[in-house]
């Protein structure tokens, strides 16, 4: 069962520019894990939550992710062209 889940970005300080409401479609189990951690005490409300594990994802996948300034051919032979060593 998928619930819906809406971001409404309520934080303890209040945002200088306003922010855009968004509308996102999670799976139950991830539902229930963001409830988990909100009655656990790690975040104050749902939306922080969201907000949050929603930005450390995002950082996650910048640093992580696909590069545009990569050259091409690394990833698939390691940095130095060794099948022992990896670009990380």
């Amino acid at each position: 069962m998928i619930c819906p889940v809406r971001v409404k970005y309520a934080s303890v300080e209040a945002p200088t520019v306003p922010m855009p409401k968004v509308e996102i479609t999670v799976p139950e189990h991830l539902e229930m894990q963001i409830a988990q951690m909100v009655d656990q005490g790690e975040f104050a409300t749902r939306d922080e939550a969201i907000e949050d594990l929603l930005s450390a994802g995002l950082k996650a996948y910048k640093t992580s992710g696909p590069q545009m300034d990569e050259e091409p051919g690394l990833e698939d032979d390691g940095m130095m062209g060794h099948d022992d060593e990896y670009v990380f």
